[in-house]
């Protein structure tokens, strides 16, 4: 099989910028003649395996940046941006690679435009909205903001997923709510509150968690809580530097870094990496050695990308029975269209036909990029009884490239 050739010259030009070296320091470091790290960083040669090798030896390069960095990441936003119905027709791949790896910060440039012009299109179609009717509908913009965050520090928030490793590291996770719960003076009790899965009674000092959720998930919602109360500075602190554009996406994105810190303590880094590298990703395994959801174990796999010790970049979606994506996040150079659905042969549509059961699939997607997925039915009751609170079914796909399939069981 022909290995394909890695072209990285902005990493490799990004790389000397950060470490302050001249051209000709960097090739001395690397063993290579001054040309030919020039042709290297402009792209007019590929990036050789003696270059990655002293990259790693001298500078403790992580490899893994150069197979699914920035680059990867702009080309799959490129794409998607593209498919805008605004525009008429899509550059090839090819030229969208070229675009991403030679001029990056007119790929960038080109994004962020676009960016404005879909804000600006919400902001006029709620404007006409408020217009024409009592309530106003909120635009899409918010929450694309929150997503791309999350995307482009590929699904992992270190100073959150440090602090929710720290607070299991001598201590049972429920141990840890225990202690935390006395320490702040508040009382755990389980009652229907109207169908919410958590509210906290503020007056009376009671967190509520609902009586019909699993325990799984209560104890997930107990971390939630204690993420806003306990690490709230430095969840703001992680808004700040975030500086989202609006209050509604630092909102959201509030609830995301509380949810992260929930699912982080409950599935702490190390461990769990080393749990998971042990059992090869079997999620059926890792739910019942550290008393989490399915759903958990998925969408925690994907965020394991922490520098100098990453995990299988996995991606991770959850439909809802009408196809629509409600959960996505990907670690992998998929990424989830915002422009039109998703393919209908993929497996996580068939998996609502077998619950219970995992389905294995081998796919490949226009860029020629095979990936194995796993997909599998879950049901989530909330809000009350199954005779007046409906039951939410839903499917969840877990992937990664085809090349890292030997690390799955």
């Amino acid at each position: 099989m022909a290995t394909q050739k890695l072209y990285a010259g902005a990493k490799l030009r990004e790389t000397r910028t950060r470490l302050g070296l001249t051209q000709k320091a960097f090739a001395a470091r690397l063993g290579v003649s001054l040309p030919y790290l020039n042709q290297m960083e402009n792209n007019h040669r590929p990036i050789s395996s003696t270059v990655i090798l002293a990259l790693v030896q001298e500078f403790d390069f992580d490899v893994g940046e150069l197979a699914v960095g920035e680059g990867a990441r702009m080309v799959s936003d490129l794409n998607e941006a593209l498919a805008d119905p605004v525009f008429e027709g899509q550059p090839a791949l090819v030229d969208l690679r070229l675009l991403a790896t030679n001029a990056p910060a007119m790929a960038r440039a080109f994004l962020t435009l676009h960016q404005a012009y879909r804000q600006a299109n919400e902001r006029l179609a709620s404007l006409d909205e408020a217009l024409g009717a009592d309530g106003v509908r909120p635009g899409a913009s918010p929450w694309d903001e929150v997503r791309d965050f999350f995307h482009y520090c590929d699904n992992y928030i270190d100073a959150v997923d440090r602090a929710a490793e720290n607070f299991s590291a001598t201590r049972s996770v429920d141990r840890g709510i225990e202690e935390t719960r006395a320490e702040r003076g508040i009382s755990i009790a389980t009652g229907d509150r109207g169908g919410a899965l958590r509210e906290l009674d503020a007056q009376s000092g009671i967190l509520w968690l609902s009586p019909f959720a699993s325990e799984a998930t209560r104890r997930f919602q107990a971390l939630h809580q204690i993420a806003l109360l306990q690490y709230g500075d430095l969840i703001e602190a992680t808004l700040d530097l975030a500086r989202f554009q609006s209050e509604t996406a630092r909102s959201i994105a509030k609830i995301g870094l509380a949810n992260y810190f929930a699912g982080a303590a409950m599935l702490p880094y190390e461990r769990f990496l080393d749990a998971a590298r042990r059992c090869r990703h079997d999620l059926d395994i890792l739910s019942e050695q550290f008393g989490a959801s399915l759903e958990q174990v998925a969408h925690r796999l994907s965020t394991l990308q922490r520098p100098g010790a990453k995990g299988v970049p996995f991606f991770f979606v959850r439909v809802d029975q009408a196809g629509t994506i409600t959960k996505r996040h990907s670690a992998t150079r998929l990424q989830f269209a915002r422009y039109g659905g998703a393919c209908p042969l993929w497996n996580v549509h068939r998996a609502f036909e077998t619950p219970g059961q995992f389905l294995r699939q081998l796919a490949e997607t226009p860029d020629g990029a095979q990936y194995l997925c796993l997909a599998r039915e879950i049901t989530s009751p909330v809000g009350g009884p199954a005779f007046r609170a409906p039951v939410r079914r839903f499917a969840i796909a877990l992937g990664c490239v085809v090349g890292r399939a030997s690390e799955v069981v």
